[in-house]
């Protein structure tokens, strides 16, 4: 099982730096980001705090490491055009040596699109959209021209070069609706969700009868999770965590407790887990809790 970070693109640049090159010097695996331009409204974080583009932040911790997989959790295709993501994800995995995973979703925090004047659309059409969007992405990373004739996305004889340094840019599709599992099962090599373990296993088995109705062996696609992490020296106030966080799915409690809920993620198909590090606090707090968690839960897994 691989263990990575998900950094906050609301701190200073320079914390993002510090922690990215802190979760590379101590052997976490990937780095991921996330991309939207606010928080969302009504989420346990306020809507106005700073938050950095997810597409130059990559690009920028692709020069600052050069060991951890990168990626984000997901690109919104709905204010991405997946033609000119395929040209940035060939270009930060040039960047990277090879590092990139290019994690894309179907779109879908109201706050963001009504104050950038970007249409959502309802969810059908968005999942049409998505569909058709990652048609483009493959095309442009894999094929010499590329040829898409949609409702959404019109691409004639399209090149896009230099290819990614991967022979196969994997993508990963964040997904759990029945339909989304479809496009996941069609075109994904990595699949991701929120969850806590016995709703992450419920929702694999969905994906995998998914696959086998498409002809997909579900072997061929990985699973990553996240849920917010606390690490506390005793259980006694992880409840209160728990019940803090607004129902998010969320682990707190001391480290032999999170690797009680690391086990059921990897019994229920698990391949990484993502640890933000939203709730870990800051500076030398934050460190020793990514610490404690690579060094005394991690080991047992990999």
């Amino acid at each position: 099982m691989r263990f990575s970070l998900w950094t906050n693109l609301s701190q200073p640049w320079d914390d993002v730096a510090d922690v990215v090159r802190h979760a590379e010097g101590t052997g976490w695996d990937g780095v991921y980001v996330a991309d939207h331009f606010m928080a969302d409204a009504g989420g346990p974080f306020p809507a106005d705090q700073p938050n950095f583009e997810a597409t130059a932040a990559l690009a920028a911790l692709a020069s600052l490491t050069e060991r951890v997989r990168l990626s984000a959790l997901v690109f919104g295709i709905t204010y991405r055009h997946p033609a000119v993501l395929a040209k940035w994800a060939a270009t930060t995995d040039h960047i990277s040596g090879g590092r990139l995973l290019l994690g894309v979703g179907a779109g879908w925090q109201q706050n963001e699109h009504d104050q950038y004047g970007i249409p959502l659309g309802p969810p059908g059409e968005r999942v049409d959209r998505f569909e058709e969007a990652l048609r483009v992405l493959r095309g442009l990373l894999d094929d010499e021209t590329t040829t898409v004739d949609g409702d959404h996305y019109t691409v004639r004889d399209a090149i896009a070069y230099p290819k990614p340094v991967q022979p196969r840019l994997p993508i990963l599709v964040g997904a759990t609706g029945p339909r989304m599992l479809g496009v996941v099962a069609r075109h994904a090599d990595e699949w991701n969700m929120w969850s806590l373990p016995p709703d992450l296993a419920a929702k694999r088995a969905e994906l995998d009868r998914a696959c086998e109705a498409n002809g997909r062996d579900p072997g061929t696609i990985a699973t990553s999770t996240q849920a917010l992490f606390v690490v506390l020296d005793d259980n006694d106030e992880a409840q209160t965590w728990i019940d803090m966080l607004k129902g998010r799915p969320c682990v707190a409690g001391t480290p032999e407790r999170i690797a009680e809920s690391v086990a059921a993620w990897r019994e229920a198909g698990v391949d990484e887990l993502v640890v933000p590090d939203f709730t870990l606090g800051t500076g030398a707090q934050r460190a020793d809790a990514l610490d404690r968690i690579i060094e005394q839960v991690a080991p047992d897994f990999r």
